[in-house]
């Protein structure tokens, strides 16, 4: 299947053209993630895949698998990320904006603050599922998440700070209370 570049979806409006980076999320085969990014780097396209380090069982081996199985996050053109699927044979299918109908573009600062939640996040962290009761919209004000924004979230006497992407993924770092305030 093509992936069109329509030049009038809602992503090539007056603010927005063929020629800017953005964020896109695309799937591909469960397992696969890893040799996609390496192909991406090959390729020279920044790009992202959450992942964690696990310690095998047996013996010192380690290894590293992806924390949100069959998706890549890559940056860059509309145009670009077509040619990838179509000319390149990227193995991803993009998701779509169902009101645009369009690539569905991750704005950066959620991508931002995903990245920063999860690389901080070892034990204390990670993804984690939909929240049930999100509470107040916080800003974090020190330390290296400073100016992160998300929602506090309180689990076992522990106070974290959840952030979403695309109200799909959520990921959460502890932070101390002291550190957050609220956003109006």
């Amino acid at each position: 299947m093509e992936i069109s570049e329509n030049p009038t979806s809602a992503l090539d409006g007056a603010s927005r053209n063929l020629q800017s980076d953005y964020w896109f999320a695309a799937r591909t085969r469960c397992g696969a993630e890893l040799s996609v990014a390496g192909r991406l780097d090959r390729l020279g396209v920044e790009r992202f895949v959450p992942t964690q380090t696990h310690r095998r069982t047996r013996g010192a081996a380690t290894y590293e698998r992806a924390v949100i199985p069959a998706l890549v996050f890559l940056r860059t053109t509309k145009r670009r990320a077509c040619q990838l699927a179509n000319e390149e044979s990227l193995p991803v299918r993009y998701l779509i904006d169902p009101a645009t109908r369009s690539l569905l573009v991750v704005p950066d600062k959620q991508m931002e603050d995903f990245r920063r939640v999860l690389d901080l996040s070892t034990d204390e962290g990670g993804l984690v599922g939909r929240p049930l009761e999100l509470g107040e919209r916080v800003r974090v004000t020190k330390g290296v998440l400073a100016g992160v924004e998300g929602f506090v979230l309180e689990l076992r006497g522990r106070t974290y700070v959840v952030v979403r992407l695309l109200d799909s993924w959520f990921a959460k770092a502890s932070v101390p209370r002291a550190w957050l305030e609220p956003i109006k």
